[in-house]
């Protein structure tokens, strides 16, 4: 059965490997970052603020038509406030995503362990597994002792558990809560040609939560 007939298959039969490089851990943010600057735009501007502004313009067009002098300058001061907002709302809070983003970028390393982290999915949820740990073989308060380490750990992050996600053209981003315990996961959308069906992931998080992170500037680990 070939990688791409796999994928069609709607749930997993054992876990993919991830194999996130750390161009595509860095990729990965940067694509969210972008996409969640584009949605501060004018239309972004919700429709309080957009009465408020009209009335605010109407008012300061119609005293420069009907009064002369100097008390056009208040008018002429509305129309002004009223464009720095826009500016403010828009291009400012772009440029205020933009310096905490990079301040999280800078101090935010791609973790080890996600290089072997496998992903699986199943219809109760998302499938994690990675080796065991051998650290706990090495122990001195274990020494002497017969032990026999499981190959691998795994874990499954319910659906139930999800607390937001979004997409984009190449991957997709989930946040979830388990017991008391915050996490996130990124899920490369190559993946899919591997075995691990995107189509399936995405259908449960809609049945799960509206597309949308709850936070923009949370980055995913």
């Amino acid at each position: 059965m070939s990688a791409s007939s796999k994928a069609l298959y709607p749930y997993t039969l054992k876990p993919v490997s991830l194999n996130l490089t750390d161009a595509e851990f860095k990729g990965a943010q940067l694509a969210l970052f972008e996409k969640s600057a584009n949605n501060f735009g004018l239309k972004s501007v919700r429709t309080k603020e957009w009465i408020v502004l009209a009335l605010m313009t109407a008012a300061a067009i119609a005293g420069l038509v009907f009064v002369s002098g100097y008390s056009t300058i208040i008018f002429w001061v509305m129309l002004v406030l009223v464009g720095l907002y826009l500016l403010a709302r828009t291009l400012g809070l772009k440029w205020y995503m933009k310096r905490e983003y990079d301040k999280q970028v800078a101090g935010v390393s791609m973790p080890d362990e996600m290089k072997k982290v496998q992903l699986g999915v199943q219809s109760h949820g998302l499938v994690l597994s990675m080796p065991a740990p051998s650290d706990i073989l090495n122990s001195p308060q274990l020494r002497g002792m017969q032990m026999r380490a499981a190959p691998t750990q795994s874990a499954v992050i319910p659906w139930s558990a999800v607390t937001s996600w979004d997409e984009t053209d190449e991957y997709v981003f989930v946040l979830f809560e388990a017991k008391g315990q915050k996490g996130s996961q990124i899920i490369p959308k190559r993946l899919n040609a591997e075995g691990l069906p995107i189509a399936t992931i995405t259908k449960h998080l809609k049945q799960a939560k509206p597309q949308g992170l709850e936070s923009m500037m949370q980055t995913p680990v």
